[in-house]
């Protein structure tokens, strides 16, 4: 299975799953990244950090650390 961090810019992609345990898993969470949900890969930086998407409607930046603990489908 292939995490978010590994998505190309212009793609959408369906949460999996929430790798993380503890208060990062619930960060996460917290921001609306939950299973089922549609995610738009908007822009990476130069560098691939940070990644931007969006999600639910509204627009949201990323760690790659962040990133990669979200599988995709």
């Amino acid at each position: 299975m292939r995490t978010l961090r590994e998505v190309k810019v212009g793609d959408t992609v369906t949460v999996r799953r929430l790798c993380g345990d503890g208060p990062v898993r619930r960060r996460i969470m917290d921001m609306g990244i939950t299973r089922g949900t549609e995610i738009f890969v908007r822009k990476v930086a130069p560098l691939g950090d940070p990644v931007q998407i969006r999600i639910r409607g509204y627009e949201l930046s990323l760690r790659k650390a962040d990133a990669e603990m979200i599988e995709v489908d």
